[in-house]
């Protein structure tokens, strides 16, 4: 390989932090209607979500399905955040 490197593209927050997304949301059920509510989740899909027994593994859900779908997903679901995870987000972009 050779020549010059190709700048990075942008990486969308709510992918640069999963994993700490993934530790720190508490306050998903407000999150998981705005996404339904926002059609970027189904009634089943919410559902089988808030089913499972952790934050942790109804986040991990979400990265493993709809947040893999679109930017436009990805968007809807960083506003969410802002609106129910603030303090979380803001510390996030610090970094």
């Amino acid at each position: 390989c050779g020549g010059t490197p190709k700048p990075m593209a942008s990486a969308h927050f709510v992918d640069k932090h999963r994993v700490q997304l993934i530790q720190r949301v508490s306050n998903i059920a407000p999150i998981l209607d705005e996404l339904q509510y926002k059609e970027v989740i189904d009634q089943e899909q919410y559902d089988k979500i808030r089913a499972l027994p952790t934050s942790q593994d109804k986040m991990r859900e979400l990265y493993s399905g709809p947040l893999k779908a679109s930017a436009a997903c990805k968007d809807i679901f960083y506003e969410s955040l802002l609106a129910n995870e603030k303090f979380l987000v803001e510390d996030l972009s610090k970094k």
